[in-house]
């Protein structure tokens, strides 16, 4: 049960909310609550420390409340707010896509990683980002690789909405293209760079993942059929077919899938230039493929 917040101040709605959120046991309760009482006030951190012995308006406490609620009922702050950052990068969301979250950041670590340890031909550099959802991983990449073009593509027509809104916003939509499709089936090669973050949690598991998501990311961009490893069979000969000779594709992958990965770029043709990249907590997450060269 939340209290109302009409006529606190500001810094005591703020304290209130983090020990509400403590005792839900949200872990990162004192974040949260500053992250919520800011957005509800219109406030970053510098405007809520000058208005601390401010009091809330009505329809600021009705706000703060409202988000308040949601957060306890599992929904995260980055649903609640509608946008996310990435990469150092704003993007909008929608119920279309994932939260972008930093394990991700290991696949745009390791593409760029990859392109910088090779000259490239003269000819602009072609990334095809397979599910880009979101657009995150894709306008990451353009955001580094200023001579570059990217297509995106994606089954859900919401989701690509928001990723060209997002392009838009990026002042990146010169350089990104949006593809309905499954995988990569509508598109033609030759790509430099494939990137994917497909889904890969096995059906089985979903429900007891953490309500966040759960309960609130797209169930299609989360269930990756009995083993996980569903998508990875349909994208990775199709990404194989479409890369330049020395072109790479990087995938995220879930806990425990590298080697199964791999061994499917190598029956795809691709050759295993690297180890799999491992993301903050350790975890296998990234891995990339080469096509050939000539």
């Amino acid at each position: 049960m939340i209290d109302s917040f009409a006529g606190r101040t500001v810094e005591m709605a703020r304290r209130a909310l983090s020990t509400h959120f403590g005792n839900g046991s949200i872990e990162s309760a004192e974040l949260d609550a500053r992250i919520l009482v800011g957005a509800a006030l219109g406030l970053d951190l510098t405007g809520m420390i000058a208005a601390a012995n401010r009091h809330l308006t009505s329809e600021e406490a009705a706000r703060l409340e409202n988000f308040a609620r949601r957060r306890l009922d599992g929904e995260p702050v980055a649903r609640i707010l509608g946008t996310r950052e990435f990469w150092g990068l704003p993007l909008k969301l929608s119920a279309a896509t994932l939260v972008p979250r930093p394990d991700t950041e290991t696949v745009v670590e390791l593409a760029l990683e990859m392109l910088r340890a090779a000259p490239r031909p003269h000819q602009p550099l072609r990334i095809a980002d397979i599910g880009t959802g979101s657009g995150a991983i894709l306008l990451a990449l353009l955001s580094e690789l200023p001579d570059a073009f990217g297509v995106g593509t994606d089954i859900s027509e919401d989701a690509l909405q928001t990723a060209r809104s997002n392009a838009v916003g990026l002042k990146l939509v010169d350089r990104t293209g949006f593809v309905a499709c499954d995988y990569a089936a509508a598109l033609s090669g030759p790509f430099g760079l494939i990137v994917s973050n497909p889904p890969y949690i096995r059906s089985a598991e979903i429900a007891g993942l953490a309500t966040e998501v759960s309960g609130h990311d797209p169930h299609a961009a989360l269930d990756g059929g009995m083993d996980g490893l569903d998508a990875y069979r349909a994208l990775i000969p199709q990404a194989a077919r479409l890369l330049a000779p020395a072109g790479v594709l990087v995938v995220e992958v879930g806990q425990g899938q590298s080697a199964d990965i791999e061994g499917f770029m190598t029956a795809s043709g691709l050759t295993l230039p690297v180890p799999a990249k491992a993301d903050l907590a350790g975890i296998r997450r990234a891995v990339v493929g080469r096509q050939l060269p000539p």
